[in-house]
């Protein structure tokens, strides 16, 4: 079964926030961050620092997971991003460490 990531995406001035979910997280941020597709939101807000993540074991339920955080307010999803990163530090490095071999 092929794992999943549900991960959060901001600018320099956590202004606009990107809720997002993938099968490979450190190859997904790196699009986000070379702006791939230069018409994307990502790429149009300047979204480039991953401020949360989290995994699991298979892609259903990271899809679940990102709907429910989508149907969240912005509140709700800042108090997650304050409750596991309060400093809202740049998360890529940490993710290449611990997912880059998948």
């Amino acid at each position: 079964m092929k794992p999943g990531f549900t991960y959060i995406m901001t600018n320099k001035t956590y202004t606009t926030l990107y809720v997002g979910v993938t099968s490979n997280i450190v190859k997904r941020v790196q699009q986000h961050k070379d702006k791939v597709n230069m018409k994307s939101f990502t790429a149009r807000y300047n979204l480039n620092k991953l401020v949360y993540v989290e995994a699991f074991q298979s892609i259903g339920d990271a899809i679940a997971r990102e709907k429910q955080l989508k149907a969240g307010s912005r509140a709700k999803k800042i108090a997650l991003i304050v409750a596991t990163n309060p400093d809202y530090t740049d998360l890529f490095d940490r993710a290449k460490e611990v997912y880059g071999d998948m």
